[in-house]
């Protein structure tokens, strides 16, 4: 593992795997989630594939830069977005989902990449659309997995989702770990392993536990606003991967960025929640290495 300075404000810790004169393929994750999520059998396993693999933390994530001098209240900013009182609700976030894809690309710039496949999940999927809307010249490909566009009509969590989502998980690492079972609510129906939960939430918490980071990432992805415009005009190959059983991003934020995106190639999993099951690894590889070697 490294830490890089991407720009002037922002240092972003990554790892890569494989030959680097291999297509480049970076991997975006998610909300709250650090690299680890990128489980690292996964990432071995495109780079075998022949792909240069580079999965790293967003900034107020894991071991990049923290923004811990602009605390955010949840309650707060939950009530002023509520209330339609949006201009006390921007003033509350210190970045936007733009300056989170601007990090991706300068994580690529300082690797010396020109041009990458961009995977992003979740909240990762709408860094990565906006890193092919801003910056399309960089982007060999876009895969956009268990994401959404940005329009609040399209997919919504359930409601037990949502509470687990923005429930307050314990400040003890034994609380930490034995919480991160709640998460089965968007799992795989067939395949939600609450050990490999556990197990993931105990390893992030003991590289880098900070919980401050998160209202940050959820106001910058509540403020960033509709993409569909900017998807209509999207010229990059674009994969979108959903699956069926997503209660945490229901199927039509899936659905709905295939439809905006000219050509894009729509792929629902029958048997995949809000999670990438190992039991569905093969699939998930054969995909991002048939698209990633379309460019």
């Amino acid at each position: 593992m490294s830490i890089i300075g991407v720009s002037p404000e922002v240092s972003l810790a990554y790892e890569t795997f494989g030959d680097p004169g291999d297509p480049p393929v970076l991997l975006v994750m998610g909300f709250g989630a650090q690299l680890l999520a990128w489980h690292e059998d996964f990432c071995r396993a495109l780079a075998d594939r022949g792909r240069y693999v580079i999965r790293y933390d967003n900034r107020d994530c894991g071991l990049s830069t923290t923004f811990d001098d602009h605390p955010v209240d949840m309650g707060e900013f939950i009530t002023a977005v509520s209330s339609g009182d949006l201009p006390a609700a921007l003033a509350m976030v210190p970045y936007r989902l733009s300056d989170m894809a601007a990090d991706g690309l300068g994580l690529l710039t300082a690797l010396g990449v020109e041009r990458a496949h961009v995977v992003g999940a979740s909240m990762g999927g709408m860094i990565a659309q906006t890193m092919a809307v801003c910056a399309p010249e960089r982007v060999l490909t876009l895969t956009s997995m268990m994401s959404s566009t940005g329009e609040s009509e399209y997919g919504r969590p359930s409601p037990q989702a949502q509470a687990v989502l923005f429930g307050q998980r314990p400040a003890d690492r034994d609380g930490y770990v034995a919480a991160a079972e709640k998460e089965l609510v968007w799992a795989s129906k067939r395949y939600g392993d609450a050990a490999a939960l556990r197990e993931l939430a105990a390893a992030s918490y003991d590289r880098a536990y900070r919980p401050a980071g998160i209202g940050r990432q959820l106001g910058a992805m509540i403020l960033s606003g509709s993409r569909a415009d900017a998807l209509r005009e999207l010229r990059v190959p674009t994969l979108v991967i959903h699956g069926l059983d997503d209660t945490l991003i229901d199927p039509s934020g899936g659905r709905r960025t295939a439809e905006l995106v000219p050509g894009a190639e729509l792929l629902l999993l029958p048997d995949m929640g809000h999670d990438r099951p190992r039991e569905l690894w093969p699939t998930l590889l054969d995909a991002l290495a048939a698209h990633t070697g379309r460019a």
